[in-house]
């Protein structure tokens, strides 16, 4: 095992896979219709990792201090067969934990093979309750109530639910304090979400960013709140305890609080380009090597390579750029998983 780490000491210790491009959703922070239209040109099968590369390259990032894999898309669930290979990441030694983001629509399907193919956790999107706001936030692509019960039958099936709650002013936040309520009594740990600049194609402005003071100043109106500490150095939610100490709400604020000193996440596309920050603007092209007979050691190296000279830290510097860097293009969210 290499105690491989980035130019400011942060170590390699979670990988999160995009296994397709494709998701069901048209939401507008990540894929909005007019973008990702009937015609938009996804990747080919072709161009996509094989479970046996996915596989292969989970090895490697092991052997470099990778312990825990996030499994995304696009939705991920579209990927054909998915719990099979949850079944062989499972497998491989020094992998201690596999969790999947999934926006609960096929989760009901799925729930009970994924758990059975050693999937630990579940991260189910889902920006409202009332059923209106939802549709229209996700495209008219998807009902509350199907979501509900995907989260349930994850449940049942012995999986970690978390819900995540994207946060856009004039959109869902008056949502904030039902979904509070609802998922308290549920038992099921809700995060809130900043409104991120990810991408280029979500219009986002900071005027439509909800922060966390806001967030956790509604949810107070409904029970007070403690801090709590976090599981892991470099969780990327901070931790509030009801005053019941019944159940927990977690808030990932990238604009306003950002987390990047402890980032210790790397992102595999589902091409196989590798990314060093969700905000990336480049990454490194890894199907290559594996399609051009490289061997392990050199795959290796060359990941080693790339994450070493890393000095990512977009959200601290957001306030500190100019606006032609901001400007720049970044990968898209859909692409690379949040």
């Amino acid at each position: 095992m290499t105690n491989l780490q980035d130019q400011y000491q942060r170590p390699l210790r979670d990988l999160r896979i995009s296994v397709t491009d494709r998701c069901n959703f048209r939401c507008r922070y990540c894929m909005p219709a007019e973008v990702f239209g009937p015609d938009y040109a996804f990747l080919p099968s072709a161009k996509i990792l094989s479970f046996d590369e996915i596989e292969r390259l989970v090895t490697i990032f092991v052997s470099l201090g990778v312990k825990k894999i996030r499994i995304t898309g696009g939705e991920p669930l579209l990927r054909r067969d998915l719990p099979t290979l949850i079944e062989r990441i499972h497998q491989i030694e020094g992998v201690e934990d596999i969790a999947l983001t999934t926006n609960g629509t096929l989760l009901k399907k799925y729930a009970e093979p994924l758990a059975k193919a050693g999937l630990s956790r579940v991260s189910v999107s889902l920006d409202s309750l009332d059923n209106e706001r939802f549709f229209e936030m996700n495209g008219q692509r998807g009902k509350v109530s199907t979501v509900l019960e995907g989260i349930e039958k994850a449940a049942e099936a012995g999986l970690q639910v978390k819900i995540n709650m994207v946060v856009q002013k004039g959109q869902n936040d008056q949502d904030i304090v039902a979904m509070a309520r609802f998922f308290k009594e549920k038992q099921h740990i809700l995060r809130f979400i900043e409104y991120m600049d990810v991408g280029n194609s979500n219009g986002w402005r900071l005027d439509d960013v909800v922060s966390k003071r806001e967030i956790l100043d509604q949810v107070q109106q409904f029970s007070s709140l403690q801090a709590i500490a976090p599981n892991y150095k470099g969780e990327v939610a901070t931790r509030y305890q009801y005053q019941d100490k019944q159940g927990e709400i977690g808030v990932i604020s990238s604009v306003t609080d950002s987390f990047c000193s402890t980032c210790s996440r790397a992102r595999l596309s589902a091409e196989g380009t590798l990314y060093t920050c969700l905000f990336a603007t480049a990454g490194t092209d890894l199907r290559e090597l594996l399609r051009t007979g490289q061997d392990d050691a050199m795959i290796r190296q060359h990941i080693a390579h790339v994450w070493g000279d890393r000095t990512d830290r977009y959200s601290d510097e957001r306030n500190e750029q100019t606006r032609a860097k901001r400007q720049s293009v970044k990968i898209e969210m859909s692409h690379i998983g949040g």
